[in-house]
């Protein structure tokens, strides 16, 4: 999903429309940011008994598979390309995640 800021509600929406697609989820790892720790999305894993594991923000090889992701996708994707509008990147995030 591509947004110049994304909430807890956002997260809740994306989360349910994934389950939809691929089945329920029994853990989400991710660091502590704001949207994480909202009140929307504390509700959600409560609601939908998902367990939630956040990363310490200093100890990032706690995640070392998403940050490898993370480093690829910044480096193979978004540092090749200029964008205009949030179209045109999310265009290209398609084009890459299909790849």
């Amino acid at each position: 999903m591509v947004e110049t800021a994304i909430g807890g509600r956002r997260i809740v929406h994306e989360l349910d429309t994934l389950i939809a697609r691929r089945g329920k989820l029994s853990r989400i790892a991710s660091e502590n940011g704001t949207e994480m720790t909202s009140r929307a999305m504390l509700n959600w894993v409560n609601r939908n008994g998902v367990a939630c594991h956040y990363i310490d923000r200093v100890k990032l090889q706690q995640n070392s598979f998403f940050e490898t992701l993370n480093g690829k996708f910044r480096h193979g994707g978004l540092n090749e390309e200029v964008f205009t509008t949030l179209a045109e990147a999310q265009a290209m995030i398609d084009r890459w995640q299909h790849d």
